[in-house]
């Protein structure tokens, strides 16, 4: 049977093998969508890095994460390891998403209500703050003290999936919270990046940047709303930036902040196009409702095409593309990337005698639950705030923990910090990993017991 003569049910043609092929993608469609999916990928993606650190694969391992790649252009060439491109190029990528987020929330999310958003920004400050403090309690001198930012990230996909786990047991003002508390952590984690784990800066590289930046800035209040102008002086923003000293990622969060927000289209303005499209395109399908044939109608969807995409915000439009390749490409090759560590009961015990690996590990751990939980329970406690509904603070207790998954941002900030003493590196990726485990299931273990499911 060909496609041309497949059977049509209520004016919707199905192909011969569409409902075989059904069978097979409804349920990969459905676990690609859970809230929990991306980071059971990032967790197969870790394993299957420490598989290959630690078994007779690790040879090709270390070779193909540091296989050069590069571009000549006449007398201009650019050549990174394979471990450098995905840090540098791809992690900037995930920052435009995580700027867009940002964005979002502050302006239309959890966070433009400064009086719902002030308690979770409390919390962040905490979680931030606190585990700085006790990393530098216990690696006040030396190259060791670099680490101090490490285990103030929170991992928003691993800490949201862990969550998700838990489902209805869950209120929905919790998951709010967390959501809100994390978003802080990221902006506080890109402002340490940009401030902190900068290297020797090139003024001239960075005043070109910035020239490109201005340039965004003045598409943004020129009304383009096209992503090609954007894209390509991102692309310059961010090889400025490389060149610059401050790090490459950052171009993400630049170019996110000038992404329009406001559609070209009101939804006013939509509708009426909509109602008028509609009226012509069944005057236009009333002889034959053959579409291949059918010029008219064909125009006529293509202008509603284009007012869908008028009537839709280039920020909402460009946060739901990039969703799915940023959480189930970047990341896992993020994750397999730079995962693979020792995990050896020798290399193990050598790197947990060391203060940065233990620095990172109580950070986590517990810096991270008393400076989210302590610093929320005091300010409601002295009557200055109070807890979302159906919130209670063995709640915030379990999001406390939960916030101590720093995986991937914890592990991107390790590189920043110690880029120059591999050891380090390697004992402070080991504190990560240690810590978000330990985490994540000290986490769920308090939400469970203190939740029921709700109705």
């Amino acid at each position: 049977m060909s496609e041309k003569d497949a059977p049509e049910h209520n004016g919707e043609y199905v192909a011969p093998w569409e409902r075989a092929f059904d069978w097979v993608l409804t349920p990969l469609e459905e676990f690609i969508h859970r809230q929990s999916s991306s980071s059971i990928l990032l967790v197969f993606a870790t394993l299957l890095a420490l598989v290959c650190a630690n078994t007779g694969l690790a040879d090709y391992y270390q070779h193909f994460i540091h296989t050069s790649v590069g571009a000549v252009f006449g007398t201009f060439s650019i050549e990174k390891s394979l471990h450098h491109w995905v840090n540098d190029g791809l992690m900037a990528v995930f920052f435009f998403v995580v700027g867009l987020e940002l964005k979002r929330e502050f302006l239309i999310g959890e966070l433009a209500n400064p009086k719902a958003a002030a308690l979770p920004i409390i919390a962040a400050i905490g979680g931030m703050v606190v585990p700085a403090f006790l990393y530098l309690f216990l690696n006040g001198d030396g190259d060791a003290a670099r680490g101090w930012g490490i285990p103030m990230a929170t991992d928003i996909a691993f800490a949201m999936g862990a969550l998700a786990l838990l489902g209805r047991r869950i209120p929905r003002s919790l998951v709010t919270f967390l959501l809100a508390l994390a978003i802080i952590d990221d902006l506080g984690a890109v402002l340490v990046i940009a401030v902190f784990y900068t290297d020797q800066i090139s003024l001239s590289s960075l005043g070109v940047a910035a020239v490109f930046f201005s340039v965004m800035i003045a598409f943004k209040y020129g009304g383009i709303r096209g992503p090609w102008p954007y894209l390509i002086m991102a692309v310059l923003l961010w090889f400025a930036l490389l060149k610059s000293g401050v790090h490459a990622t950052l171009a993400g969060i630049l170019g996110a902040l000038t992404v329009p927000v406001r559609p070209k289209y009101d939804a006013r303005r939509f509708s009426v196009l909509v109602r008028d499209l509609m009226t012509r395109f069944e005057s236009s399908t009333r002889n034959t409702a053959d579409l291949l044939r059918n010029v008219e109608a064909r125009a006529i969807l293509q202008t509603l095409e284009n007012g869908v995409h008028r009537v839709q915000a280039p920020l909402q439009r460009l946060e739901h593309a990039w969703h799915f390749p940023v959480a189930y490409l970047i990341l896992p090759v993020f994750a397999f990337v730079n995962a693979g560590i020792s995990i050896q009961p020798e290399a193990l015990s050598a790197a947990f005698s060391q203060g940065e690996t233990r620095g990172v590990v109580i950070g986590l751990v517990a810096g991270k639950v008393l400076g989210v939980a302590g610093l929320s329970f005091f300010v409601v406690r002295m009557g200055w705030m109070r807890w979302p509904p159906g919130v209670t603070l063995m709640h915030v207790i379990g999001v406390g923990f939960l916030s101590g998954i720093g995986f991937t941002m914890s592990i991107f900030v390790s590189e920043l910090a110690f880029a120059d003493t591999p050891q380090m590196l390697v004992n402070a990726k080991t504190g990560v990993l240690a810590a978000s485990i330990l985490s994540g299931a000290l986490g769920l273990a308090v939400l469970r017991l203190s939740t029921r499911p709700v109705e």
